[in-house]
C-alpha cells in the first residue's frame, strides 16, 4: 500500500502544478476578452481568431483544473445529505462514487476522446471560421484534461482505501477551501470591524 500512497502523492502534486499553472489562463483569457471587446467597440473591428482564443482558454481551464477542484474536494457534492453521516460512512461513499461513477465515466470519456482528438491532430484540422485557429489542440485538450481527472480520482480512492485501513489522515483529502459557514463567519467578522 505505501507504494500506491507514493503513486497517490506524485499524481497529487502534479496536479496541484497544473491547477495552479493553468489558472494563469483564467487571467489571459480575461484581458483577452477585454481587449477583444474595447476594440470591437472602439475601432469597430475584430477577428474570429481572438474570440476562438477565448474558447480554448476556457476549454483548457475547465478540462485541465477539473482534476485539481477533485483533489481539492470542491466538486459538487451531497453534502447535505451525506455530511450526516459518519467520517467512515461518508468515506465509503466516496469510495462508491469513484468506483461506479467516476471512473467509469472518465474511462469512457477517454474511449471516445482519443481517437477523435487524433483524428483531428491527423488531419490537421482549423476552424471553418474565417480567420479562425487550429483546432486540434483544442481537441487533444479533451483526453488530456480526462486522464488528469482519471489519474486524480485513482489517486482520491487509493487514499480513501488508505484511510479506511488506518493509514492515511482524512487530512489528505478533506476540503481545503473554508466551509460555507466559515466562510459566513468570516463576513460577518468582517461586517463587524467596519
Amino acid at each position: 500500500m505505501s507504494s500506491l500512497l507514493s503513486f497517490s502523492r506524485f499524481i497529487d502534486t502534479m496536479n496541484e502544478k497544473i491547477g495552479t499553472a493553468i489558472s494563469w489562463a483564467l487571467l489571459a483569457a480575461v484581458l483577452i476578452c477585454s481587449g477583444n471587446a474595447i476594440v470591437r467597440y472602439a475601432i469597430n473591428t475584430s477577428s474570429n481568431a481572438w474570440l476562438e482564443i477565448q474558447w480554448y482558454l476556457f476549454g483548457a481551464i475547465f478540462l485541465l483544473a477539473s482534476a485539481y477542484t477533485l483533489k481539492r474536494n470542491e466538486h459538487v457534492r451531497i453534502d447535505v445529505i451525506v455530511g450526516r453521516f459518519s467520517k467512515r460512512t461518508q468515506v465509503w461513499v466516496d469510495v462508491f462514487g469513484f468506483i461506479f461513477f467516476l471512473l467509469p465515466a472518465t474511462l469512457l470519456i477517454l474511449y471516445f476522446a482519443v481517437p477523435f482528438a487524433m483524428e483531428s491532430v491527423r488531419n490537421q484540422e482549423v476552424s471553418s471560421n474565417a480567420g479562425g485557429l487550429i483546432l486540434w489542440p483544442a481537441k487533444v485538450l479533451i483526453p488530456i484534461g480526462f486522464l488528469l481527472l482519471t489519474l486524480q480520482g485513482i489517486s482520491e480512492l487509493i487514499k480513501r482505501i488508505g484511510y479506511l485501513q488506518g493509514l492515511v489522515d482524512a487530512s489528505e483529502f478533506e476540503k481545503q477551501a473554508p466551509s460555507p459557514a466559515e466562510e459566513i463567519a468570516a463576513i460577518k467578522a468582517a461586517k463587524q470591524i467596519n
